[in-house]
């Protein structure tokens, strides 16, 4: 576990956290609402690229520069801000006061502007950036040139896998599973290498199967993928959707030699933990002609999921196969 101190006086600036993989979502906006916060309570993530203002255009990058940076492809806008930014929950934080002026082009709310957003109580430092506007993620990011990280020798707590569910409470597809798949999409065109693939019925099938069925040509023979990690070990598979290893941060290495594709943890976690599926008593069994009413059929949007074509083209973008004809191709495209 950490804390993250001023860099200024030593004030201590957070509770005691856990280091976790950078949401893919963090950088996305979605709609024109109040957003959940973007880091569960006692978390942190470190983003490694450059984030938040100042911003140039592709066109001034050169190919040397931009993949010197890890870009293949064009990436708009693109940032050359501080990199290793790191984001936390608005509640995590401590020993700052905030300085709504500082906000950047906001709607509802305030958002990452030039001067950060949020100062050091004890000695006046500007050490964060306060993000809760309209369709963007709540949360704090940390500027790591303010801060110190400290750690406190206290063993990071055990945590279970919990699975996030791919509908939100208001009844729609979830951001946070749509940006998650929608990374995951393009990783999977990576180790296809343009061979068609073959999904499990089900759920897998119904969140990759028509933007795949639309970018990869069809035939035999496909390549076999489903889900690998604790508990499955994915014999037989080519490409393995996988969660994220809970000490590393490094995806789950998949048995046999198939490629991993990495899926947040709750994502992984509800499409390949067994839940209730079968409308039957706990103990013995209907009687017969006895019809239930009162078993909930599962929830559903009523529109079809797409994964999120811009965490597809920010993942894609980053890959190097990217520039293979195919590929590039597909980027500039879309799905």
């Amino acid at each position: 576990m950490d804390v993250f101190v001023c860099a200024g006086c030593g004030a201590e600036l957070t509770v005691p956290l856990a280091r976790v993989p950078l949401p893919v979502e963090a950088h996305f906006s979605y709609g024109h609402g109040v957003m959940p916060q973007l880091m569960a309570p006692g978390t942190y993530a470190v983003d490694p690229e450059p984030s938040g203002p100042p911003f140039r255009p592709w066109e001034e990058i050169g190919e040397a520069e931009a993949a010197a940076r890890g870009l293949f492809a064009p990436v708009y806008p693109l940032s050359f801000g501080a990199p290793d930014r790191i984001v936390v929950a608005p509640g995590d934080v401590r020993g700052t006061r905030l300085i709504p002026e500082h906000s950047g082009d906001a709607c509802l709310g305030m958002c990452v502007g030039e001067l950060p957003s949020m100062a050091c109580v004890a000695c006046g430092l500007l050490v964060a950036s306060r993000v809760d506007d309209c369709g963007l993620w709540q949360a704090v990011w940390i500027e790591p040139n303010a801060v110190r990280r400290v750690a406190t020798g206290l063993p990071v707590p055990a945590r279970e896998l919990e699975p996030l569910a791919p509908i939100d409470p208001l009844g729609g597809w979830s951001d946070a599973w749509q940006a998650a798949t929608g990374a995951a999409l393009a990783d999977l065109l990576v180790a296809s290498r343009g061979a068609p693939l073959a999904l499990p019925d089900g759920l897998l099938s119904e969140v990759f199967g028509a933007p795949l069925d639309a970018l990869l040509p069809p035939g035999p023979p496909p390549k076999r993928v489903g889900l690998a990690g604790p508990g499955l070990p994915g014999d037989g598979l080519d490409i393995a959707l996988v969660p994220y290893d809970r000490v590393t941060g490094e995806p789950w290495r998949p048995a046999g030699g198939a490629v991993p594709v990495p899926l947040p943890d709750g994502v992984w976690a509800y499409l390949a933990l067994p839940g209730e599926t079968w409308p039957l008593p706990a103990s013995g069994t209907l009687p017969d002609g006895v019809l239930r009413d009162d078993y909930p059929l599962p929830d559903h949007p009523w529109y079809v999921f797409r994964p999120d074509h811009h965490a597809f083209r920010a993942t894609l973008a980053r890959r190097p196969e990217v520039r293979e004809p195919w590929l590039r191709a597909l980027f500039d495209r879309g799905f």
